[in-house]
């Protein structure tokens, strides 16, 4: 590799750091580990074609350009912490990866049925996802955190905010969310 490639690759996964909170090569290799995967296996859980997964691991593309796919891999990260902490068995995490497979993603606003309850509104954890997607697509988990460290004496409830929803996980932000509903 050249030092122009390697200069593109850096700054690759420099900006991979800044939208999804590390490179992307670093996010996937953990998921495989965590989830007993293999590259080909994750690159069809996710949606994506395996040489776009090596691609995007090695920092030769930056961005995953399908919100589909940003938030199968949300959905994945929350699986394997729920691995690891021992609250879903290996057999329970393959059904949940098939299901993970087949989710369209979508929008809160467009209520597509993987997002909605049978009154058609959406679900508490899309709201919550949606949120988390669009605090971390503005800025790093780091960066949020430095935001809400610099508001929390004067705003300290908008400093939880974005802690528990920029940084947090899925299922303490769900809970927050649930605890500030009337």
């Amino acid at each position: 590799m050249d030092a122009a490639q390697q200069e593109t690759t850096a700054r690759a996964r420099e900006l991979q750091r800044s939208w999804y909170g590390e490179p992307l090569g670093a996010l996937f290799r953990r998921l495989i580990d965590d989830l007993g995967l293999n590259q080909a296996r994750l690159a069809a859980v996710l949606g994506l074609s395996a040489p776009m997964l090596s691609q995007l691991m090695s920092g030769q593309r930056a961005k995953i350009g399908n919100p589909a796919v940003v938030q199968r891999v949300q959905a994945l990260q929350e699986l394997a912490s729920l691995v690891a902490d021992g609250s879903v068995s290996a057999v329970e995490a393959t059904d949940r990866m098939e299901e993970i497979k087949k989710s369209q993603g979508g929008s809160v606003l467009t209520g597509t049925s993987q997002s909605t309850n049978s009154s058609g509104a959406p679900t508490v954890r899309r709201v919550v996802r949606e949120i988390q997607s669009l605090l971390r697509s503005v800025a790093a988990a780091g960066d949020i955190i430095d935001a809400a460290d610099s508001l929390a004496s004067s705003h300290p409830e908008l400093a939880e905010f974005l802690r528990v929803y920029g940084a947090g996980r899925t299922a303490d932000a769900v809970a927050h969310y649930e605890s500030h509903q009337n």
